[in-house]
């Protein structure tokens, strides 16, 4: 690190914070989604839940990233090699199961694209303002907050 510029270190480094709520919001999401679908579906949710589309897509970049020895696998579940926006499609796809943990399709659609946007800044090296820090940091913390408010969102 001494090589870095130091302003340049703590930009990554602030960007780093907001990545990780980000982060733990997306795995959050997820692991509500095969919650709910595995409680209402069984074992095989992925395939009777889930679009071949994004099913498709899911396995070829596991395949993918299953040649880079040094990448550990995302996790046991299908749903970690799917693309942030596709979660809401899920939800989408099987409304019925997800309405009662949710203000609306719509609603949970608008958090996960907001998210989305800032997190792919960040994942391309860029940087959100402090309005956009101040404003990912609150979406991601008030989206949680939110299953106190109302039925068992992520349960």
């Amino acid at each position: 690190m001494d090589l870095l510029d130091d302003e340049k270190v703590n930009a990554a480094k602030l960007m780093a914070t907001v990545y990780t709520a980000i982060a733990a919001f997306e795995n959050t999401v997820r692991q509500f989604i095969v919650k709910v679908l595995l409680e209402h579906k069984g074992e095989n949710w992925w395939e009777e839940c889930v679009s071949e589309k994004i099913r498709k897509t899911a396995d070829s970049r596991k395949k993918e990233e299953e040649k880079i020895r040094w990448h550990t696998p995302r996790g046991d579940s299908m749903i970690n090699y799917t693309e942030f926006g596709d979660l809401a499609s899920i939800m989408s796809q099987n409304y019925e199961l997800f309405e009662v943990h949710i203000v609306s399709i719509d609603w949970a659609r608008q958090i996960f694209q907001t998210i989305e946007r800032s997190r792919n800044v960040i994942m391309h090296s860029g940087e959100l303002g402090r309005k956009g820090i101040t404003f990912m940091l609150y979406i991601s913390h008030r989206s949680l907050e939110y299953r106190y408010y109302m039925a068992p969102f992520w349960l």
